[in-house]
Order: structure tokens, then C-alpha cells, then sequence
């Protein structure tokens, strides 16, 4: 999907980027959306912009956003308060031959409903508002933890993540009560039935004790979830209560039934165990970072990255915290998962991830009303205006780096090797020549930014120590 910028929107990327030292980059490809919460592809050129109040926009392929909605359903949705409104958006995988699409809001009396809803017959830039079949509805005992997020798996059926039913701490620990849908990941097929039917390989089909569209339990409030679109893994970010955010995941081969803790557990520490099972039969999360002034408080959940315009961020799910702007990614190397500080940004209460059509990631403020493209900052650049190459190698590397370069001019070089935090670990002042060996065996392993500079500009490649 190719968005065109605009100079106010490079300079909102200034001044929204923090001085340190990021590894991402966000940049502004739309405004002026009210509080968005999703961000949806159609299998096309079109992002798809849900608002709380009940309103879903449309950025076409141009950047611009069209101006009549795409569906407008405020009237009939209750989005007072913080976490009530219209929470999800996802198309059917069929959408381009039925129209199909898929919403999830709090309604009139405070209650979830899960709707289908249809793409007009002669218009493809609107709904037919009058074309909704209610499929689900959950009562919601308090106003918060609604989470909201649904999205088709890879096997077609449709996932929908329900938060605990609100309040603090769970007080009638429906997330462990198998009896009610609130506190779970659930899992219908929409193809089938009326209004849909409960797939035969469900988990707890045939058990008297849960119910059948139960997928998984032990979920407090998982604001946003996704699929890995190359793998078919799921990971569900999961807000904790006050001192644990954490990052579920539920491998592609799993039959379902994890019991991911809460209330029992938030995060890896104990909350309440009053009646629980046995620790050995929860799922416990892949990360958790501690809610903190520094980390933060509430945890948005994002995507793996499977685009093709920035190969270093090929692999990791990319997530971020609403309350800091601080952004994230989490990747399994070698059967450990690693979890990297990427970014800080002014904070617009970062609400959702979306990926397009091309796999390419975007995120949007709530209280800014901005979307954003997320890149890598520190792409590699084979040729500036004084720089004809650039060579580093090997990357990754152990305990040499070979730099060779020529330059357009003539020039004195300044080289710097940059950790993560932004602390320079080596240095060279005033190089004159045209290679450079750098003995790097006492760095341990990890992300480094080499800056080479001189007198026209800065070059910053990215290297990796083994």
C-alpha cells in the first residue's frame, strides 16, 4: 500500500520522536480520526479506521481519507467511559466475493455484541448499515475490560478475545469460570449455522462443564491479538491488573484449552489462587514487563512483522505501552524469546497495531487521532550524496568488523559503535583512509549502530553480535 506524506506529517514525525536511540521509526500517514481503536485491511489498497464512538473510516490507496464513513453505527453504540464503544473491526478471508465484515461494540444497555454486517451492493467504500445479524451477545457486569479485538484464524474461524467483565481484580473470577464467555478466547464457525456453529474440534465440545465456543480461559483484558501471518501462531496481549503487562502465545499446532492464569496469576506472580488449579496446568506468558512510571501501564498488543520494505524487522512481533509510548519487539531466537527496546515516543496513547495488504505495520494515537507507518530507522543506504559504498561485514559478527568505504570527496571519517541505550562502546576520530578493522571481542551480543560521519552527513547501519 503506497501513502504519500505530507510536509506537516514529516514534521509531526520530529516532533513526536523521542532523542534517544530508536529503532523504529513512526510516520504520519492520516489525522483527524476520533479515538481510533482498529485498524483493518480488506484484502485491497484500503485501510479500514475504526472509531470508538461507532464509526469506521476509510484511507484509500491515494492517503487520503474519504469523506463519507464507511459505516456509521453511533446511534446504537454505547461509548461512554474509557473501554466501552465499537472495539473491533476484521473481514471475512471470502470478503471480496460476499462482503462480509465483522464488528465487535458495546451496545445501548452496556452489553457485547458481535455483528456481521455487509458491504453495500453498489458502492465499495460503504456498508449497508441496515445489514446487521447479531451472532453473539455477552453481558457485561461493569463498564471496563471489554477488550473487543476479533480476527479470522488460520483456519478460517472466527476468534473473538472477551475481557473478564471489569472491575478489579476479577471479583466474581469469571475468567476461570468456564460456565461464561467473559475472561476467554473463543472461537465460532461463521460459515455454518444460524447464527454460527461451534466447530467440532473445539476443546471443551462435549464437556457439560464449559462452554462450547470456548477457546482458551484465564484472560483478563486481552487488548488486541493477532496471528503471525507466516506461521499461524497467535499472541495475545493481555493488560494486567497493577503490577504485571504480559504477552500470551499459543502456538499454530495448539488444539486450544490453555488456561492462561488470570485471576490466579498476573503475569508469572500470584494474584488470588483461592480454588485454582495447579500451576502446572496453567499457560504462562511468553514475556511480562512490570507496570511501572518507566514501562508502563497498559499494554498494546501489535503484529509479527511480514512485510517486505523493511528486512530488519522481518520475525519480531512488534508491540507498545498506551501509557509511555514505549515500543517493543519480542522475537524467539534459538528457543528463548528475547524482548528488545525499539522506541520512545511522545506518547499518544498508542491503541492498535493494523498490518495492509503487503504486511506492512501501522499504529494508531487515540488521543492525537493520528495513524502511523511504522519503518526501520536504520535501514541500510547503499549511497549518499558524498558516500559512493558502505560496506560492514560480517554482520552478524563475533569479534571482528571490517568497514570499507569510498568516498565522493575528500573527507575525514568519525566512527562511533552505539548500543541500544544510546552509550557509544567504541570510537574512531578523523579516519583518513579507506578500510577499517575493529576488534569487537569484548562487546557482548546484541544490537549495535555503527555511525560513520563526516563533514556532509551521517551514515547508521545496524549490526548484530552473536
Amino acid at each position: 500500500m503506497k501513502l504519500f506524506l505530507t510536509t506537516l506529517s514529516l514534521l509531526l514525525l520530529f516532533f513526536h520522536s523521542s532523542n534517544g536511540q530508536n529503532l523504529i521509526n513512526l510516520t504520519p500517514i492520516a489525522t483527524g480520526f476520533d479515538r481510533p481503536v482498529d485498524i483493518s485491511n480488506a484484502g485491497d489498497d484500503r485501510l479500514f479506521i475504526t472509531e470508538q464512538d461507532g464509526v469506521i473510516k476509510i484511507i484509500n490507496a491515494s492517503g487520503t481519507v474519504n469523506q463519507t464513513p464507511f459505516l456509521d453505527i453511533d446511534a446504537q453504540v454505547n461509548s461512554g467511559g474509557n473501554e466501552r464503544g465499537l472495539l473491533g473491526l476484521t473481514f471475512h478471508p471470502d470478503y471480496a466475493n460476499n462482503g462480509y465484515f465483522y464488528v465487535n461494540y458495546i451496545d445501548l444497555g452496556g452489553d457485547t455484541k458481535v455483528s456481521r454486517f455487509s458491504v453495500s451492493t453498489t458502492d465499495p467504500d460503504i456498508a449497508d448499515p441496515n445489514s446487521e445479524l447479531n451472532l453473539l451477545a455477552i453481558n457485561q457486569p461493569f463498564s471496563n475490560h471489554n477488550a473487543g479485538d476479533l480476527e479470522f484464524g488460520p483456519d478460517g474461524y472466527l476468534y473473538i478475545g472477551s475481557g473478564d467483565g471489569g472491575s478489579g481484580g476479577d471479583p466474581g473470577n469469571r475468567s476461570q469460570n468456564r460456565q461464561t464467555l467473559l475472561g476467554k478466547m473463543l472461537r465460532i464457525d461463521v460459515d455454518n449455522g444460524s447464527p454460527y456453529s461451534i466447530p467440532l474440534d473445539n476443546p471443551f465440545v462435549g464437556d457439560a462443564t464449559t462452554l462450547d465456543e470456548i477457546w482458551a480461559i484465564g484472560l483478563r483484558n486481552p487488548w488486541r491479538f493477532s496471528f503471525d501471518g507466516a506461521t499461524g501462531d497467535l499472541y495475545i496481549a493481555d493488560v494486567g491488573q497493577d503490577d504485571w503487562e504480559e504477552i500470551d502465545f499459543q502456538a499454530a499446532n495448539s488444539t486450544g484449552g490453555e488456561n492462561y492464569g488470570w485471576r490466579c496469576y498476573e503475569g508469572n506472580a500470584t494474584f488470588n489462587t483461592s480454588n485454582c488449579p495447579p500451576a502446572s496446568e496453567m499457560t504462562f506468558p511468553i514475556h511480562e514487563y512490570v507496570n511501572s512510571f518507566s514501562s508502563g501501564c497498559s499494554i498494546t498488543g501489535g503484529y509479527v512483522y511480514r512485510g517486505t520494505d523493511y528486512p530488519g524487522l522481518q520475525g519480531k512481533y512488534i508491540y507498545a505501552d498506551f501509557c509511555t509510548g514505549n515500543f517493543w519487539w519480542l522475537e524467539n531466537a534459538g528457543g528463548a524469546w528475547t524482548n528488545t527496546p525499539i522506541g520512545t515516543f511522545t506518547s499518544m496513547n498508542f491503541a492498535t497495531f493494523g498490518e495492509d495488504i503487503d504486511g506492512e505495520l501501522y499504529v494508531a494515537g487515540l488521543s492525537d487521532g493520528m495513524v502511523y507507518r511504522i519503518s526501520d530507522l536504520l535501514s541500510d543506504i547503499e549511497e549518499t550524496a558524498w558516500l559512493h559504498h558502505f560496506e560492514v561485514s560480517p554482520n552478524p559478527f563475533t569479534n571482528q568488523l571490517q568497514l570499507d568505504w569510498s568516498l565522493k570527496g575528500a573527507s575525514l571519517l568519525h566512527f562511533q559503535l552505539v548500543d541500544v541505550a544510546g552509550r557509544t562502546v567504541w570510537e574512531s576520530i578523523d579516519f583518513k583512509g579507506s578500510s577499517l578493522g575493529i576488534d569487537v571481542s569484548d562487546l557482548g551480543s546484541g544490537i549495535y549502530f555503527l555511525h560513520a560521519s563526516g563533514a556532509e552527513g551521517t551514515l547508521i547501519r545496524k549490526v548484530i553480535k552473536e
